[in-house]
């Protein structure tokens, strides 16, 4: 690990998302990947996925060897500023409406059903009525 720990900013670390210039975040450390994208097993698609937010639930989620964890620590560069990382998002589900007259709806159901079903009878009536003996 680098003596002189650097602390980087978020916008700063998100800046760095090309295949020729690859910075990602894991476990509040910042990782200069850049050397290591041709040679990355997974690809380098993966490694750019994981860039330009908190890489570390990508990275855990992987499941990772300890040697690949022992090899992170030559690409370290230094430590991200907590306070400069955006929060997480929570999902807000869409607001549910409710309505109070379900009876256009309820009779759109019933047509939906009967319709079809007196098509079928009249086409059995006419075939029935039309047939020759």
């Amino acid at each position: 690990m680098a003596s002189d720990l650097k602390v980087h900013v978020f916008e700063e670390v998100a800046k760095h998302n090309q295949t020729k210039d690859c910075w990602l975040i894991i476990s509040g450390k910042v990782y200069d990947v850049t050397p290591f994208m041709e040679d990355h097993p997974g690809g380098d698609e993966v490694l750019l996925a994981a860039t330009g937010k908190d890489g570390t639930n990508d990275f855990e989620d992987v499941g990772h060897s300890d040697s690949a964890r022992e090899m992170m620590d030559k690409y370290y560069i230094g430590e991200i500023d907590a306070s400069t990382v955006p929060l997480k998002r929570t999902f807000v589900p869409p607001p549910q409406t409710y309505n109070p007259d379900k009876t256009s709806e309820f009779v759109i159901k019933i047509l939906q059903f009967l319709v079809p079903l007196l098509i079928l009878g009249l086409a059995f009536a006419v075939r029935h009525f039309t047939k020759k003996e």
